[in-house]
């Protein structure tokens, strides 16, 4: 924690680099991952501060639209869209993921009730090619093309898409090499970006 702390003392001596962003955000981006401490979003795209909105949930999960039942994942997606209008979203799922791993697996997680609650919501098991697999990379892939679906199922997604002014993207990001990829519609496959 230490180093940490020693940073954040010495982050605020610079104001002159971070005035502008006192004057508001202009975000061209969602960035939909994972709260997975290895997947850092601004290190993988070289986004500064302000250039990306960032959703980070357990397993990158976008839980099902509900109007009736309002959730920080649902007013994030609808306050990048929106209000900020972003023109792109990402959903980026990664190897080596605990949450889909466990989902692959059937763990017992009831020693974890919120999570495994949580991981309900992961739009059905994901296909794993290989469940010894430690990388689950078949299983991520599936689990994030499922997320994507079901964040175009989200009103303000739907209608921007419909309008044009939004594209969404499935990304693979692979924590042991630091390789991105992006599944392609027309060879229905993850590549090199």
């Amino acid at each position: 924690m230490q180093p940490l702390i020693d940073n954040a003392r010495t982050f605020g001596q610079r104001p002159e680099e971070f005035a502008r962003l006192a004057e508001g955000q202009s975000p061209t981006v969602l960035f939909i991952t994972c709260s997975d401490s290895r997947v850092v979003p601004a290190l993988i795209t070289g986004a500064g501060p302000g250039e990306l909105f960032e959703l980070r949930t357990a397993g990158n999960i976008v839980p099902p639209h509900d109007p009736h039942r309002p959730t920080a994942e649902a007013a994030t997606i609808e306050y990048a869209v929106d209000v900020l209008g972003v023109q792109d979203v990402v959903v980026c799922g990664h190897s080596h993921c605990g949450a889909v791993g466990a989902l692959v697996r059937g763990d017992d997680l009831d020693a974890v009730p919120a999570v495994r609650d949580w991981l309900a919501h992961a739009a059905g098991e994901p296909a794993a090619a290989d469940r010894d697999d430690p990388t689950v990379a078949d299983a991520v892939q599936h689990h994030v093309l499922a997320q994507l679906m079901r964040l175009r199922s989200y009103p303000c997604v739907e209608r921007a898409l419909a309008e044009g002014r939004l594209r969404t993207h499935a990304w693979y990001y692979e924590v042991h090499t630091g390789a991105v990829r992006e599944h392609r519609a027309e060879s229905d496959a993850f590549e090199a970006l």
